[in-house]
């Protein structure tokens, strides 16, 4: 493919900046196209492949001029942009797809090409795949936190603040009950909400097979706190698929158990902290206008063990 063809932009993601963004997401996915023919130059890079979409990036397979393959990303400016660069040259590599080069102005980065169609969602035992996850995370929770993340203790304590007025949104005076629990196991973390390197979106699906390595974490939106706060997203990795086989519970645990016992976690600081990253979630779902706790997040917590 010449560099100069012009990019198609996948509908999904102009739904997806439409949706998050309105006007300003629309007029970045107008100029997305010449972005890309502009940086494909800039840099030297040859297409190499259809091109794939997440919820908020564009993704170009490419050569780079030495014939290595990589891949273009291209995502609006933000706060999680910066954080992904910071996190990316923090761990340089170690466990994390490598950061090739970096636009300042538009974000735009290059990096390592990873198989995109082997996730560890492919993984069909469930113990090998939290075992991998595990692996990979406790790698990255090694690093400490750079300066200029967000700490989970400016986070925790912003959530605190949200419970009183959210509590009011919840319909069964249950949920209202188990969201204040929830608040509670985080005020009493607060003080010490840690210094570690978080991934913060550690799932199966951002788990992908490499060829430098087994297994690397792709998508980070990188924080500065307690590893037991970035537990859930593999607790809830494959939901679906784990309600459906009928025994989330003991999925659950088992997971928790994997996790905490690889990254040599304390169980009940652990628990506090995904009792916390609950708390975040439903809060996020309340000002969305929900008015009833998510049913992964109420198993999950009381599948957890008792802090």
């Amino acid at each position: 493919m010449s560099p100069l063809e012009a990019v198609e932009i996948p509908t999904s993601l102009v739904a997806s900046y439409d949706r998050a963004f309105g006007a300003e997401g629309r007029a970045w996915i107008a100029g997305l196209p010449a972005l890309a023919a502009e940086l494909l130059e800039r840099w030297e890079l040859r297409r190499d492949g259809a091109v794939a979409a997440g919820e908020a990036s564009l993704v170009l397979p490419v050569l780079r001029r030495d014939g290595t393959r990589a891949v273009l990303k291209l995502h609006l400016p933000r706060e999680e942009t910066t954080a992904a660069l910071i996190g990316l040259r923090t761990w340089n590599g170690v466990g994390t797809v490598r950061l090739l080069g970096h636009d300042p102005d538009s974000g735009g980065m290059v990096l390592e090409r990873l198989d995109a169609t082997r996730t560890l969602t492919s993984v069909e035992d469930d113990d090998v795949a939290i075992g991998i996850l595990a692996d990979v995370q406790a790698r990255l929770v090694s690093v400490p936190a750079p300066p200029g993340l967000r700490g989970l203790g400016d986070i925790a304590t912003e959530m605190l603040e949200q419970v009183p007025q959210a509590v009011t949104a919840l319909a069964d005076p249950a949920q209202r009950q188990l969201l204040r629990g929830w608040a509670a196991a985080v005020a009493e973390l607060v003080a010490e909400p840690g210094d570690r390197l978080l991934h913060w979106d550690l799932h199966y699906g951002n788990v992908l097979a490499a060829q430098r390595e087994p297994w690397l974490a792709i998508d980070p939106e990188p924080l500065a706190g307690d590893p037991g706060f970035d537990l859930w997203p593999a607790l809830d990795s494959g939901w679906d698929d784990v309600v459906a086989k009928g025994d989330a519970p003991r999925v659950v645990r088992r997971r928790f158990d994997l996790l905490t016992e690889v990254l040599c976690l304390d169980r009940a600081r652990a628990t506090g902290w995904t009792l916390g990253r609950l708390l975040q979630n439903s809060l996020w779902d309340i000002e969305d206008g929900r008015t009833a706790l998510a049913s992964s997040s109420v198993t999950i917590a009381r599948s957890l063990p008792k802090s």
